[in-house]
C-alpha cells in the first residue's frame, strides 16, 4: 500500500480496515499500546495526515481509546470467538461450463459436510477482477481462498496481503511456480504425453497443437508432456507444429487463416490435438466453414473436456478430467489448513490421475462436414 495506489477506496480506508482485521484476530490486546502514528506510516507507506485520519475515525467509531498520559489501546469491546463465527471460504475461479460447474459441485459438497459457506466469485479471465474477488475476500475475512486463478502471474498486492495475514490458499487446476502454495491439479504432463502416444499408436506422425491460455501451468506441462511423447516415439519436434501460441483468443478470420497455412503444408497434420473443450468446438466449427472434413481429411484429439458440451464423439482420443474430486479435493486441503493455521507444514500439491478415452470406447461418434459437401455427397 502506498500514497500512489490506483484504488479508488481513499487510503485511509484501506489502513483502516486492515487494522480492524488485525484487531479482530487479536493481534492487539487491551493492556498494551497500539500501533503507533509513526508506525502506521512506516508498515503502510502512508502520510501523516493519511495515519492521523485512520485512527481518528477508529477511536471515534468504537475500536480504539486514547488515555490520557498513557497512549491509544484496543477498546473494551467483545470481539467474537472463532468458533461463533460463520466459517466462509471464497472460490475465485473464471470461466464457464461443465469442468468448472463440477469444480463448483465438488467444493459446495465439502463445504456442506464441514459446516462452511462459501462466496462464488467469476473473474471471467480478467486480473483486475481477480484482485477486486481477492480484496473482497480479506474485507469479509473469509477463512480461507481456493483460487482458480487467471492466465498468468500477474503482481498481486491482494495475494502479497493474504501471505502476510496467514489466510490459507488453495490453487485450483494451475498454480504460480514463484509463489510457492498448496495446489490441487491434474496429471498435465500425462495428459500431453498419454495423448500423443496414443495418437502416434494410430499412425499418425503430424500433430499439431492448438492453445487457448499460453502463460499457465497447466499448458506449459501438457506441451512439456506432448513433445517429451514425440522425441521418445523417434519423431521430429516442429516449432511451427509445436508452438505454443494461442488458436482460441483469435479473431475468426485469424483462426481460419492459421488452420489454412496448417492443411496447405506440404505435409499437413493429420491430427489436432486441441488444448481444451472449447478449443476443439471452435476448431471444428472453423474447418466445417472451410469445407474440410472431419475425421476425412484430418482429426480431432482433445486435451480435456472442459467444453461448453460433450465432444468426445467429435474426437480420435480425449482426456478425461476428475473435475468435481478437485473442487472437493481442494476444499478439504483448505480445511486442513484453516483448521491448523498455527500448524507449520509444507506446500502440498495433490495431482490427480487422469483418463483417456478413445472413440473405439465411444457408443457413436460424429463425422462433420460442410453444408456444401453434404449437399454434394
Amino acid at each position: 500500500m502506498n500514497e500512489s495506489s490506483d484504488s479508488q477506496e481513499p487510503l485511509y480506508q484501506q489502513v483502516k480496515r486492515d487494522l480492524v482485521a488485525a484487531i479482530s484476530r487479536g493481534e492487539y490486546v487491551q493492556d498494551e499500546p497500539f500501533i503507533s502514528q509513526r508506525e502506521v506510516c512506516e508498515r503502510f507507506g502512508v502520510s501523516t495526515t493519511t495515519a492521523v485520519r485512520a485512527l481518528n475515525e477508529l477511536v471515534t467509531e468504537g475500536y480504539l481509546v486514547r488515555r490520557r498520559g498513557r497512549g491509544t489501546f484496543v477498546a473494551d469491546r467483545p470481539v467474537p470467538a472463532e468458533s461463533s463465527r460463520e466459517r466462509s471460504i471464497a472460490y475465485i475461479m473464471h470461466g464457464h461450463g461443465p469442468h468448472n460447474s463440477d469444480v463448483i459441485d465438488g467444493i459446495e459438497s465439502v463445504c456442506a459436510e464441514l459446516g462452511y459457506r462459501m462466496f462464488l466469485s467469476n473473474t471471467k479471465g480478467s486480473p483486475a477482477a481477480q484482485e477486486k474477488a481477492l480484496r473482497q475476500a480479506l474485507d469479509t475475512q473469509a477463512s480461507g481462498v481456493a483460487l482458480y486463478s487467471v492466465d498468468a502471474h500477474h503482481d498481486s498486492p491482494a495475494l502479497a496481503e493474504l501471505r502476510r495475514r496467514r489466510v490459507p490458499l488453495v490453487m485450483v487446476d494451475r498454480y504460480h511456480p514463484e509463489s510457492p502454495t498448496d495446489a490441487v491439479l491434474f496429471d498435465n504432463f500425462a495428459i500431453g504425453y498419454r495423448l500423443t502416444e496414443y495418437l502416434i499408436g494410430q499412425g499418425h506422425r503430424r500433430i499439431t497443437a492448438l492453445w487457448d491460455a499460453t502463460e499457465c501451468t497447466s499448458v506449459q506441462e501438457r506441451l512439456t508432456g506432448h513433445v517429451q511423447s514425440l522425441r521418445e516415439h523417434g519423431l521430429p519436434v516442429s516449432p511451427e507444429l509445436t508452438a505454443l501460441k494461442t488458436y482460441l483468443r483469435l479473431p475468426e478470420d485469424r483462426r481460419r487463416e492459421m488452420l489454412a497455412g496448417l492443411l496447405d503444408r506440404r505435409e499437413p497434420p493429420t491430427v489436432l490435438l486441441c488444448a481444451n473443450g472449447f478449443v476443439l468446438a471452435h476448431a471444428a466449427s472453423d474447418l466445417t466453414a472451410m469445407g474440410v472434413e472431419v475425421p476425412g481429411q484430418v482429426e480431432l484429439a482433445g486435451m480435456d473436456d472442459a467444453g461448453p458440451f460433450d465432444l468426445l464423439p467429435l474426437t480420435v482420443a480425449a482426456a478425461r478430467l476428475p473435475s468435481r474430486e478437485m473442487g472437493e479435493r481442494a476444499m478439504r486441503l483448505l480445511a486442513e489448513r484453516i483448521d491448523h493455521l498455527e500448524t507449520a507444514s509444507e506446500v502440498e500439491h495433490v495431482v490427480l490421475p487422469i483418463e483417456i478415452v478413445t472413440r473405439e470406447s465411444a457408443r457413436a461418434y460424429l463425422r462433420v462436414v460442410s453444408a456444401q459437401t453434404a449437399q454434394t455427397a
